[in-house]
Parts: structure tokens; sequence; C-alpha cells
């Protein structure tokens, strides 16, 4: 990379190791972002079979990765799916129900960080409703037993 100059003259030379660290897991472009928002980057970990958090949305965009273990993934107008260790997971927040991210696993935990970007004045988790679930069965994906 000659199109980089080196602020550290006369400093011992560094490896070359920091040109190929990074590898892109995940991209996505988020919708409109309100003014004040701001970010939360928070680790959740589920004992072995936790079935996690209930059904509910996120005011704005969510990123996430999973560390350890495998998590079951569903989001509205999707079928379920395993999300693993070393994986990455997105959803664009907002109005859409969130249905599961529990533990895939009975016999380890699983550990994943979330980033999300909060609309201010709002909280970051709202549980969803049994009324509202049922009002909205026709939007989730057909699931298998």
């Amino acid at each position: 990379m000659s199109d980089i100059e080196s602020t550290t003259a006369g400093q011992k030379p560094r490896s070359d190791a920091w040109q190929s660290a990074l590898t892109v897991v995940q991209e996505a472009e988020p919708p409109f972002i309100p003014e004040g928002a701001h970010a939360m980057t928070v680790v959740v970990e589920f004992p072995p079979g936790d079935p996690g958090t209930p059904a509910h949305r996120h005011p704005g965009p969510a990123f996430g990765y999973v560390l350890d273990g495998e998590m079951v993934f569903e989001l509205e107008g999707e079928p379920a799916r395993v999300v693993r260790a070393g994986e990455a997971f997105w959803e664009p927040g907002g109005d859409l129900i969130h249905y599961q991210d529990g533990n895939n696993r009975d016999d380890v935990p699983v550990r994943f960080t979330v980033t999300m970007l909060c609309e201010p004045g709002k909280p970051m988790l709202t549980l969803v409703d049994e009324e509202e679930l049922v009002r909205r069965e026709n939007r989730r994906a057909p699931r298998t037993s």
C-alpha cells in the first residue's frame, strides 16, 4: 500500500499484518437514522436450551455476531435459521417483529453481541403482546415442527 504515508519516521518498522487483518463479516444499509440516535452494543448470553427473549422489536437497526454456540434467529416474514459462532445477523428494526433469538443447543451456552441504533426516547427493546402476535400471524413464515 504505497499510497499510505508514515507518521512514525525514525521508529522501528511495524509488521504489515494490519493490511490484511480485517475481514468483513457483514454489510447492511440501515434505514434512515434520526438525529439524536445513539448506538449501543450488548453481549447476550443464554444457557443451554434457553428459548431467549420473547417476541419483541427494536426501534432501529440491529447488527449481531455469534461469539459462541448457536442461536435460532427468526424475523417476521423470514423462516427461522440457525446462526453459528463466527456468523453475523442483521435486522432493520422498526415495526418488524423479532420472534426468536434463543439457544439452538441444549448442551452449550450461546453468546452473541448485538449493536443497536436506538431512536431517541424509545427503549432499545419492546416486547410484543399475544394479541398483536395473533393479529400478525399471517406475516410469520411457516414453521417446521
